[in-house]
């Protein structure tokens, strides 16, 4: 079993934090041009073309014991309807809002790591996530007097994700995250494409097969490969760090959501919103700066008693 290395951890958390509102704003970018199901299925269909050759090039396969199999297909749910409510989101709302209302899911990781994986919440984490959630507080706005019931979508995702999160921690150990990947894209393409294939349009226009509007093949293929790529760097954090240490990192997220708002669809928050997103990205930095503190202190005195460090973060 591998050791904890939380620095480690909140790097690759970054990459994901970085990748991740690119794949939303590819989805904004698609519009209502492309189904919301085949969208699902190309960004699926590509992590299968990318990852399952790979995997069998390097000697990985797909064999899970029947507990993790179970648990890989309700991830892989999850991640379905995560999907799907994010990309109806951004189709409504401006990329940062819809970002900063998925927010309260660190502060929901926080709790489902420590009730479900009992993982170690000191005041030093809570104190993080709970300035991160006031910045997020300021950035939201009454999106849902605005936008009406899609402003509700963000939340689902942060509840899904939420629990996504957890469920990947709970395998990241037992399964090697290209294989889990490789298995979660050969399930959702298996799912999702029999319905593509069979659904009449006139019945279910979201759920159905509309080929490739001009300009939207390369879009597709592209947030199939960010997605993957992001998921992939998600999945390896939570190898080397527990939910608890990386739910304030993903409060970075919504900086580089909002400068990829502005760079693509003129979007930019008023003064308080970037008040906000300054607290969030100074929780988040405060986090990453305490850990690597701690982990370089753990190194030092491997002899001090164990989670005597760690109960003070």
């Amino acid at each position: 079993m591998k050791q904890d290395n939380p620095l480690l951890g909140m790097t690759l958390m970054l990459g994901f934090c970085i990748l991740a509102p690119l794949a939303d704003a590819i989805a904004k970018l698609l519009g209502d041009s492309v189904p919301i199901a085949e969208l699902v299925f190309f960004r699926f269909a590509v992590q299968v073309i990318l990852l399952v050759p790979l995997m069998l090039l390097t000697g990985r396969n797909l064999y899970m014991s029947r507990d993790v199999f179970l648990l890989a297909g309700l991830r892989t749910l999850m991640h379905i309807g995560g999907i799907a409510m994010m990309v109806t989101a951004v189709r409504y709302l401006p990329l940062a809002d819809a970002v900063a209302i998925a927010f309260v899911m660190p502060f929901l990781m926080l709790i489902l790591g420590k009730a479900l994986l009992n993982e170690e919440v000191g005041p030093v984490r809570l104190a993080a996530c709970a300035v991160g959630f006031v910045g997020t507080m300021m950035v939201v706005q009454p999106a849902f007097q605005t936008f009406g019931w899609p402003a509700l979508l963000p939340l689902g995702v942060a509840v899904n994700f939420s629990l996504f999160m957890v469920a990947t921690r709970r395998m990241a150990r037992d399964i090697d995250a290209i294989s889990l990947q490789a298995t979660s894209g050969l399930m959702a393409v298996v799912l999702v494409g029999p319905m593509l294939l069979l659904m009449p349009a006139g019945i279910a226009p979201e759920l159905s097969w509309v080929g490739f509007p001009e300009g939207t093949f390369s879009l597709l293929i592209g947030i199939g490969f960010v997605g993957t790529v992001a998921h992939l760097l998600m999945t390896w954090s939570l190898r080397f760090a527990p939910g608890a240490t990386l739910a304030p990192m993903q409060y970075l997220e919504l900086p580089f959501a909002t400068a990829l708002g502005f760079a693509l669809f003129g979007e930019l928050p008023n003064q308080l919103a970037s008040t906000g997103i300054l607290v969030i990205m100074a929780a988040g930095l405060f986090i990453f700066l305490r850990e690597r503190a701690s982990h370089r202190a753990r190194l030092a005195a491997p002899a001090q008693v164990p989670g005597a460090i760690q109960a003070a973060e």
